[in-house]
């Protein structure tokens, strides 16, 4: 029998569902740009000092960005939703801490090369 202060099944929420909640900060959209799960983003500048006031996962981002990572990549190694991703980013973008680059539209997709990338990227992950 439980307690009285002991939560219910009922009241249990899932910690994989908080975590991306609480980075966030409840947020679901970037403020600016969309980030498709295959748009790249490249860390602009020195990285930011202590005093930046920036989340560890944000950090993160800015070292896993030294070289172009795209949404995908980037919520493969935090182990993180593309969306949380997505609005981590947008708080970067907004910083000029990253630089982000949309990808091109379908009319330019005839290319095998961008096929080829896309699919190797999706195989690392």
């Amino acid at each position: 029998m439980r307690g009285a202060d002991e939560p219910t099944d009922e009241h249990w929420v899932d910690p994989e569902i908080i975590r991306p909640y609480v980075v966030t900060r409840g947020r679901t959209q970037p403020a600016h740009g969309r980030f498709d799960l295959i748009s790249m983003a490249l860390a602009v500048g020195p990285p930011p000092g202590p005093d930046a006031g920036l989340d560890p996962e944000h950090l993160r981002i800015i070292q896993l960005c030294r070289e172009p990572k795209s949404v995908a990549e980037i919520a493969a190694y935090l182990d993180l939703p593309a969306g949380t991703i997505r609005v981590l980013l947008g708080d970067l973008f907004d910083r000029e801490l990253v630089s982000a680059q949309e990808p091109r539209s379908e009319v330019d997709m005839h290319d095998m090369k961008m096929y080829r990338a896309v699919l190797d990227g999706l195989r690392s992950l």
